[in-house]
Order: structure tokens, then sequence, then C-alpha cells
């Protein structure tokens, strides 16, 4: 989808989606990780629903990691105080989140029952918390965060009508996110909506600040006063590039490059999170360096790419090593379809090794070829078998 540029600004636009779904559903609920996207929409959302007499239909909710900087925590913690007029959820549930650490698994469980006692720090003493002991909706332990997330989404419909999920997501921030909009695989343009796509029939994701920049981010809390995470105001100051500057999870594919700077911000917490995940210490050193699978990798020199890729998937556990080579045959099978196997297969296998080296589940992070022929092919590879 190609982009189309309008005559208002991204603020002017917010404000007319914002019309939009509190006139068109019963509910408004932010998604609010404590990060600086989803902290503007909670914002835009709070400010307009109190302007027009709406805060009845605004809630929040936050999926709790567990693992995470103490400055995010307090920042969490201080912006439910804040908005104790509208109803919150504040989510401690023991999910399987995404962990690029581990080289036995793709994910952790953070408030996982037998693990209290190496918990990161305990659960908050809250009347809006939901746990294991009292989550009203099903789930099990381990199941992955997002289909959780929808599983709380489907409650809250069931228990208070149609709802639009306002998401913090901006397409300019990467191709996944700018997937995760247009997405052909899903129900887009509720009633020619561009910005919200259906999940079901009564659960609607809201994009409302999809077009914003990271600059018109920090431009708008600037013009309005309005309170952030000073976890960025370190980051700035430890020399990060916007695009670095994440609140995720710390073990996750997007934070691992970064989470060597727990030993500086948040000593504390770094001695703790070594302690719950194995493979922390490795990625606190080597996160972000191609030991990892960043910038550029490189293998032994005795070892041709399909070698070094056979060699790395001999390193894995048998359930995690044939996840793997079923992706890897699903490639090969493609590009041989193609007739340009031959031609490519280097990248093939050296894409793999990345990918394995990354712990890249999902095939997230899968390189793509220069040109433009073989970058459309690629894509097209990734598109068909990423859900394999």
């Amino acid at each position: 989808m190609a982009k189309r540029y309008v005559d208002i600004n991204v603020y002017t636009a917010a404000q007319q989606r914002l019309e939009y779904i509190f006139n068109e559903f019963d509910n408004v609920l932010v998604a609010f990780s404590g990060g600086k996207d989803s902290g503007v929409c909670l914002n835009l959302c709070y400010d307009y629903a109190k302007e027009h007499s709406m805060l009845h239909k605004l809630a929040m909710y936050h999926l709790d990691y567990e693992a995470q900087y103490q400055m995010t925590t307090d920042y969490v913690a201080e912006t439910f105080e804040r908005f104790d007029d509208i109803k919150r959820y504040w989510l401690c549930l023991p999910v399987g989140a995404q962990c690029a650490c581990k080289m036995d698994s793709d994910a952790w469980i953070p408030w996982e029952k037998s693990k209290e006692d190496i918990w990161v720090r305990k659960m908050p003493d809250v009347e809006y918390l939901i746990s294991e002991n009292n989550c009203p909706f099903q789930m099990y332990v381990g199941q992955k965060d997002y289909e959780v997330q929808d599983n709380f989404s489907k409650w809250y419909s069931s228990e208070f009508g149609n709802t639009a999920i306002v998401i913090g997501i901006r397409a300019d921030e990467s191709l996944n996110r700018y997937r995760a909009i247009v997405s052909d695989r899903k129900v887009n343009g509720y009633k020619d909506k561009n910005y919200i796509v259906s999940q079901n029939k009564a659960t609607h994701n809201a994009y409302i600040i999809y077009d914003w920049t990271v600059n018109d981010v920090w431009i708008y809390n600037s013009r309005f006063n309005k309170k952030y995470n000073k976890l960025y105001d370190l980051y700035y100051q430890a020399g990060l590039k916007v695009e670095q500057m994440r609140v995720a999870s710390p073990f996750n594919n997007c934070g691992i490059h970064t989470l060597k700077l727990y030993k500086v911000i948040d000593p504390f917490n770094w001695a703790k999170l070594v302690g719950r995940v194995n493979g922390a210490t490795f990625a606190g050193i080597y996160g972000g360096t191609s030991a990892m699978g960043w910038k550029n990798i490189e293998k032994p020199s005795h070892f041709t790419w399909k070698e070094y890729c056979y060699f790395l998937l001999n390193t894995l556990n048998e359930d995690l090593r044939q996840h793997y080579i079923k992706k890897l045959n699903s490639f090969i099978e493609f590009w041989k379809t193609q007739g340009e196997f031959e031609n490519d297969s280097n990248t093939c296998y050296k894409d793999m090794c990345t990918c394995i080296l990354k712990n890249d589940y999902f095939f997230k992070n899968m390189e793509f070829a220069q040109t433009k022929k073989k970058k459309e092919k690629r894509k097209a590879v990734i598109d068909k078998y990423r859900n394999l």
C-alpha cells in the first residue's frame, strides 16, 4: 500500500479518528505498555473522552512482563494512579513471552508460580490486578502473549460491548509494524477506515497514530506538557539513536541489543535478570554484535554457509532444531520452484544462520537481497512460509 498524503497534520487526523471511534464503539480500550507511543495514545484518548464527557467508555490495560526497568514500572504505576476515573486492568499473567536469549526455547514465562522465589519483582498490590488467581478469561501457562491479549479483549467486549482497542503502532517504525496495519491476512477497513483492523465481530484494533513519526510523538509531549517514561532521557544521555530506544521486554528481539544497558541504568534489576532467564549474561555482553546475528555475521573459514547452518542447527534441542529445519526446507523448495536456488543458496543458508543466532523464531529479521526482483521474491517466501 503506497503512502497517501492529506492536507491536515497528524494531530488533527488523530482527533478525527478519536471522534469516530468514541462515537462508533461502545468502548475504547487502550493497550498501554509504558512506552512513548502507547503513552501518547492514552493521553490522546483520555483528553478527548474527558472533553466530550465520555470517560465511561474509556479503559486501559497493561500487560506486565515482570522483567523491566524500574523506571518503567514507576511510570506505569504513576499513570494508573493518575487515571483513576476510568476502568483499569494490570495483567500479571504467566504468558509465553518471546525470548532471544535462550537457545533451548523461543519463550520464557514471566510470573510463573513455580519461579516466584526468583521473580524480578513482586506483583503490584492494586485492586485492578489480574493474575493467574483471578483471571476472568481462559488461558494456560505459557500461552503466547498475543493470544492472551486477544482473549482478554474478547472477554472485555463480552462484558462491556463492542470495543475499539487502541494500539500505539506507527507504520514508519518498522516493516513488521507497517504490515500489521495493511496486512491482507486481516479484515481491514472497518467502514472504510484504514486505521482500524477488525479482529472479530466485537473487537477492532485502532491505530490512531499510525502515520506519526517519532518527532511527532516528542513534539506532542512537549507542546501539551505530557508526562512520559523518563527512561527515554537516560537512553538519550547514553547516546542511543531514537530507533534504539525501546521499552519492550528486555529479552525479546527488539530489546536484546540494548540489554547490556541494564548493568549501568538499573544494576539492581540487572542482577535479578541474570538469575531469571538463562542466556541473559551472554546476551548482555554480545547482544547487538555478530555473535548473536547482528550486524554483518561471519562464518568460520573452514565452513561453507551450508555447513555452518547445519552446525548451528545441531547445537539446538530437538524441538527447536526441527522447527528451523522445517522452515529451511520450505525456503529451499520455494527457491527451487523459482529456479533461483542454485544461484542464491549461499544467501539462503546465511539468512538461516542469522535467524538461528538471533533466536528469531518467527523470522522477523530475515534479510532481503539488494535487487528489487530478489527482494520481492524473498518477501514472497517469508510471507508465505513464516506461519508454517
